[in-house]
C-alpha cells in the first residue's frame, strides 16, 4: 500500500504543505538527508491547535496534535520530493511539547507523531527522537515537530 492509501485507510489526508511563517525554508535537502523544519499543530480545518499540557490539554489531546504535526511533515516531504516513495527512512524527530513544568509526559505527547510515522511507512518510520517539554511554542501552538529523513 502506499502512504496516500494507507492514510485513506486511517480516516485520515495530507494537508496542503504550508508556506513559512518567518525566513526559512520549509525542507532542505543536503545529500541524501531532508531536513524538516519545525511542523507546528494544525486541525484539519487549517485552525491551530493550541494549549498547554498540563494546564487545558491532556495527553489524548497532545498526541492528536503530534499526530497533526507529523501529517504536516509528511506533506511537506511530499511537496518538497514530489513522491513519497522518495522517503527510506525517518532518521530523527524532535518533538517539542508546551506545558506546565510539572508535566512529564514528553514522550507520551510525542507518540502520537512517532506512531503516525510507523503506520504509514512500517519499518521505515521508526526513528531516534527527542521528546521536550517548553513553556511556549510559536502561535501558541501545543505540539511543534522537526524531522530527518533519508531519501532516495
Amino acid at each position: 500500500m502506499s502512504v496516500e492509501e494507507k492514510l485513506a485507510a486511517l480516516g485520515l489526508s495530507l494537508p496542503e504543505a504550508m508556506a513559512p511563517v518567518a525566513a526559512y525554508v520549509p525542507v532542505v535537502i543536503a545529500g541524501n538527508l531532508a531536513h524538516v523544519s519545525g511542523q507546528i499543530s494544525v486541525a484539519a480545518d487549517g485552525s491551530l491547535i493550541t494549549g498547554r499540557l498540563g494546564a487545558d490539554m491532556d495527553v489524548a489531546a497532545g498526541q492528536a496534535a503530534a499526530q497533526r504535526s507529523a501529517l504536516m511533515i509528511v506533506a511537506q516531504l511530499r511537496k518538497a520530493l514530489g513522491d513519497l516513495a522518495a522517503v527510506k527512512r525517518v532518521v530523527k524527530l524532535n518533538v517539542f511539547v508546551q506545558c506546565t513544568p510539572e508535566f512529564t509526559q514528553q514522550p507520551e505527547v510525542a507518540n502520537g507523531a512517532s506512531e503516525l510515522l510507523v503506520a504509514l511507512l512500517g519499518e521505515a518510520g521508526r526513528h531516534a527522537r527527542a521528546a521536550v517539554g517548553v513553556p511556549a511554542l510559536p502561535r501558541g501552538v501545543a505540539v511543534e515537530v522537526d524531522a530527518v529523513v533519508e531519501v532516495r
